[in-house]
């Protein structure tokens, strides 16, 4: 969808639709100037500092209350939490649907703080990557923050390594993101296991 509506709508008049205002990016003082992870942690755009939020809010409603206790019945047992008198397909549907928007913010990080407009393609796959940060996370969202901290490096190292000019073809050095992350994805097959029930759409009987 975004793909045709940047043929057909965008490219009409790009100044107008395409021309998100910038974010500014925001230091918080004191804890920005921690040596290495100060100015990656704590100099972000609002994007950046959302993530945090959404990160803590879903592992304490996860966790902590009794919607998340629903939301991880429903994925493990379905039938059983239909049982209990919980609507399994609107809990699925409403919550497929909050996470759709949390990846949409996600999402907008690229073009209202990294390009500045957008483009076809613009994720570049890294929808694949967040996967695979969730399954590295072994399906906590603390565990895929941290995976996402890892595979963010990697594909910032690629970057680095490139501007400074090292010796290693651009095309090998933008396949590192990806070969960090189906390395790391692949020690730990058959030991992250998601919910059991995922996937698996459930028809009431």
């Amino acid at each position: 969808i975004t793909g045709f509506l940047f043929t057909t709508v965008m490219q009409e008049d790009p100044q107008l639709y395409n021309s998100p205002v910038h974010l500014p990016t925001i230091a918080i003082p004191g804890l920005s100037a921690i040596p290495v992870i100060g100015p990656i942690l704590f100099k972000q755009s609002v994007i950046g500092y959302l993530m945090y939020l959404a990160v803590f809010l879903v592992w304490f409603g996860l966790y902590k209350t009794r919607w998340g206790l629903r939301v991880r019945a429903v994925g493990e047992h379905p039938k059983a939490a239909d049982t209990l008198g919980i609507k399994v397909n609107r809990t699925r549907f409403w919550n497929v649907t909050l996470g759709g928007i949390v990846a949409g913010i996600g999402g907008s990080f690229f073009t209202l703080v990294a390009i500045d407009s957008f483009t076809k393609e613009i994720s570049g796959g890294r929808g694949f990557i967040a996967l695979a940060a969730v399954i590295f996370g072994r399906w906590n969202p603390i565990g895929a923050f941290a995976a996402a901290l890892l595979f963010g490096f990697a594909d910032n190292l690629q970057v680095m390594l490139t501007i400074i000019g090292t010796p290693v073809p651009s095309q090998f050095m933008a396949m590192m993101p990806y070969l960090v992350t189906i390395f790391a994805v692949a020690g730990l097959v058959g030991r992250s296991r998601g919910p059991a029930a995922v996937g698996d759409p459930y028809v009431k009987e």
